[in-house]
């Protein structure tokens, strides 16, 4: 399974690392790592960019909106300053996919216009404006579901059944990609682990994580340093890489071909054991 990322095209024929790198101050676990005296700085974000790609990631993906529980949001011209410069900077000086996490139509196109190969979004094109600037740039698109806000999300999740119910959603956001001209070939289904959800949903999802997208469309999956770890294991944020790791195992055993993870070295070294186990001597 392949699927073309601007200049390069990326094989899903095996699960493949998405390394997260947040331009913002306040996201989940990397917030703020990039600034300095209050500002941004791209020589930081240059420097993690290329550790994760000599750790191994395929893709880079840069944030400029925190999308933790709670958090506060940001103007557009906010995002396209954070975001533009960052993933221009990564283009113009390595060899990786940039993927853009954005729901904002003019992010879209304004990263795209310096280089980006994926659109990551958490509203899944709902944005108004989103899927018409999403199919202009002709890239890819994860398309992830969140049941109502980033800031209201996690007071009191609710499904008569998650799996069924995120399936849906899933497959009537790639509809409306269709409709839109957007070939299937470019979508990525992303259940939206932690994202309106408890750790009994999220739960349910893993186990049935291959039932929510068709064999012929990649899955991807992000659990890494997530807050369920923290409450199912009693671990802070600096303690949950042991359960990422399992979590993210767990996830490509059941057909997740990208792993949005914050410790690239770690899961690349668990999936080339988990290959060298998996290939026949």
């Amino acid at each position: 399974m392949n699927i073309t990322c601007g200049k390069y095209t990326l094989d899903l024929s095996a699960p493949v690392v998405m390394g997260v790198l947040n331009a913002t101050p306040d996201s989940f676990s990397d917030g703020g790592s990039y600034y300095t005296a209050g500002h941004l700085d791209l020589s930081l974000a240059l420097r993690r960019a290329g550790q994760m790609l000599g750790e191994g990631a395929a893709i880079i993906d840069v944030g400029g909106e925190s999308t933790r529980p709670g958090a506060t949001p940001v103007s557009e011209q906010q995002e396209l300053d954070r975001v533009v410069p960052v993933v221009e900077a990564i283009c113009a000086n390595f060899g990786v996919v940039v993927s853009v996490d954005t729901s904002t139509p003019a992010v879209m196109r304004a990263a795209a216009a310096v280089g980006a190969g994926l659109i990551n979004d958490v509203r899944a094109l709902e944005r108004p404006g989103a899927l018409e600037a999403a199919a202009e740039t002709g890239l890819p698109i994860c398309l992830m579901h969140m049941q109502g806000q980033p800031g209201t999300m996690q007071s009191a999740p609710a499904y008569a059944n998650v799996v069924e119910e995120v399936a849906a959603y899933l497959k009537s956001r790639v509809s409306a990609c269709e409709a839109q001209g957007i070939n299937r070939q470019r979508l990525i289904l992303d259940p939206g682990f932690g994202f309106g959800k408890s750790d009994a949903h999220n739960l349910a999802l893993l186990r049935s994580l291959s039932l929510l997208a068709p064999p012929d469309m990649p899955i991807l999956a992000g659990l890494s340093r997530k807050s369920m770890i923290g409450r199912l294991l009693q671990r802070e944020v600096d303690q949950r890489l042991p359960g990422s790791l399992a979590l993210a195992m767990l996830a490509a055993q059941r057909g997740a071909r990208i792993l949005r993870v914050h410790d690239v070295a770690e899961t690349v070294d668990a999936l080339r054991l988990r290959q060298m186990v998996d290939c026949e001597v």
